[in-house]
């Protein structure tokens, strides 16, 4: 059973007479507590005994390791709610599938944008201040630790030591205490040394930063919180489309739907996509430059899974597409008296006479693909008498009659004639590519990384690092001198014995004998 150092006050003295005690020990009440008291009953002590220092309620609650653990399975089950649940722009389908009051029920929670909601950041505060306080709670005792000093001629240490523990060397107490100290001090911080007669006693230690270990975890996982937090509150995510060899200084804000400036342009000079046998895409690719105040500062080539940063805004290869070009090529045949065909290059949103000068025409939308009936584009006719009129013109207009319903073919809208005697038609239709890139600024994340690496490096002295405290005595006998070793450790016993046999070994080669 472990003994405690002799306190030089009795219970009667400190006013702790009425404390009830087991009936073996009602006998200590009238006498100094001495070595002989047990374990248990210094922890009954400690539990009964009110303290100057005592917390408040409050320090207690946000000091509870119980609190801490709490809140670790409250971010766990959130966070596996946060997986099962799609967020932001992956909600969308997602939500499609729930009925009305379960929809308003999880857009009430937040829980398709969880981990900006408000809920989520308090938990996430009320995290980190539970570590601080936790980590102020117990930095007193961490530090009185670690700042100890022992004694040079403790023996203690040494009371259980075993005969291997010890040799006589053939020289006397004062020259072998100083080989001694030379090669102490060439494996240990802190040395120490005490002369008592003719003995000679030494203490050094190795690992005294193991007792901080864990507060650089706490630190860490501060920081990787203070990171997240800093991204939720002034990060965003967004989105751009540019065409290919057009210039742009906006981004799209998912959340709000509402533009961002820059500060810079971002230029897409060319795309280019690969595409298998099959059809489905290899590769695409986008080259880019950034521009400051009309100059170009920097080019790079944008690929999926290979971002580029500018101006602190992260730019990934996110999708593509392809739109109509400016121009398109229209067929209009005349049907009256003076029949012909006139094909001619029509730019959009430009108006354009009619061959017999009836009115003007132009284009108003371009379309790649329009209800999976192909290309097509949307002409607005306003003739010099009469009311406007706008319809629809088909490339494949003879297989999207086989498609569309007779209602719909019987509208104007759908009729290229709908503007007798002419009779229109889409001869082409360029296409130009646009790519679209996903932008994301994101302040947090140098501290998040820094936060991972302080945890590697944390979890690497609580786990692998201990405290070894050496003590070695050189006792003089005349012509010769007896020297032993001993040693104490925090944790990792298994580590300590290493130690002692090694420095076991040191001293004894340095006198010259082996086992």
């Amino acid at each position: 059973m472990r003994a405690f150092r002799k306190i030089p006050w009795t219970f009667k003295e400190k006013g702790l007479q009425n404390v009830q005690l087991p009936e073996e020990r009602e006998n200590l009440t009238d006498r100094p507590l001495n070595r002989t008291l047990f374990f248990p009953f210094n922890q009954y002590l400690m539990k009964n005994v009110p303290s100057k220092n005592n917390p408040n309620v409050i320090w207690e609650f946000l000091s509870s390791v119980k609190l801490t653990i709490v809140l670790l399975i409250l971010l766990a089950i959130v966070s596996v709610v946060g997986t099962v649940i799609p967020q932001g722009q992956g909600a969308v389908e997602f939500a499609k599938n729930l009925s009305p009051a379960m929809f308003r029920f999880l857009s009430t929670l937040q829980l398709f944008d969880m981990y900006n909601a408000p809920w989520f950041r308090l938990l996430i505060a009320f995290l980190s201040l539970n570590l601080i306080v936790c980590s102020i709670n117990r930095f007193p005792s961490t530090w009185k630790r670690f700042s100890a000093k022992p004694s040079p001629d403790r023996s203690k240490p040494f009371e259980n030591n075993t005969p291997e523990a010890c040799f006589e060397v053939t020289v006397n107490g004062d020259e072998a205490s100083s080989r001694v100290e030379k090669l102490f001090k060439s494996g240990y911080k802190n040395v120490r040394r005490k002369t008592s007669g003719t003995d000679h006693f030494f203490y050094g230690d190795k690992g005294r930063l193991s007792y901080f270990g864990v507060y650089v975890v706490h630190l860490s996982v501060l920081l990787i919180l203070v990171g997240g937090l800093m991204g939720s509150f002034f990060g965003f995510e967004a989105y751009v489309n540019i065409l290919e060899g057009e210039t742009t200084d906006r981004i799209i804000i998912r959340k709000t739907m509402k533009p961002l400036d820059l500060g810079f342009e971002v230029r897409c000079d060319k795309f280019s996509v690969d595409f298998y046998k099959t059809g489905a895409p290899k590769e695409f690719k986008s080259n880019l430059t950034f521009l400051v105040n009309g100059k170009a500062v920097q080019e790079n080539d944008l690929l999926v899974n290979h971002p580029v940063e500018f101006g602190g805004i992260t730019f990934y290869q996110a999708s593509y597409g392809s739109v109509p070009d400016k121009e398109v090529r229209l067929g209009i045949h005349n049907q009256s008296g003076k029949p012909g065909l006139t094909e001619v290059n029509v730019k959009g949103e430009t108006d354009y006479p009619l061959p017999d000068g009836e009115g003007t025409y132009r284009v108003v939308d371009m379309r790649n693909d329009i209800m999976h009936l192909g290309p097509a584009v949307l002409i607005s006719i306003k003739p010099k008498t009469g009311e406007p009129l706008e319809f629809w013109v088909f490339k494949h207009y003879d297989a999207v009659q086989k498609k569309l319903p007779p209602p719909m073919l019987a509208s104007p809208k759908f009729n290229p004639e709908a503007f007798s005697p002419y009779r229109f038609s889409l001869t082409g239709l360029k296409t130009v590519y646009y790519t679209g890139l996903q932008a994301n600024k994101d302040p947090g994340v140098p501290i998040v990384w820094a936060g991972c690496f302080l945890m590697v490096s944390g979890l690497f002295v609580t786990f692998f690092m201990s405290h070894k405290r050496m003590w070695v005595r050189v006792l003089d006998k005349g012509a010769k001198a007896k020297i032993e070793v001993a040693g104490t450790t925090n944790k990792n016993p298994v580590g300590l014995q290493k130690e002692l046999l090694d420095l076991m070994t040191n001293l004894q080669n340095e006198f010259g004998k082996k086992d």
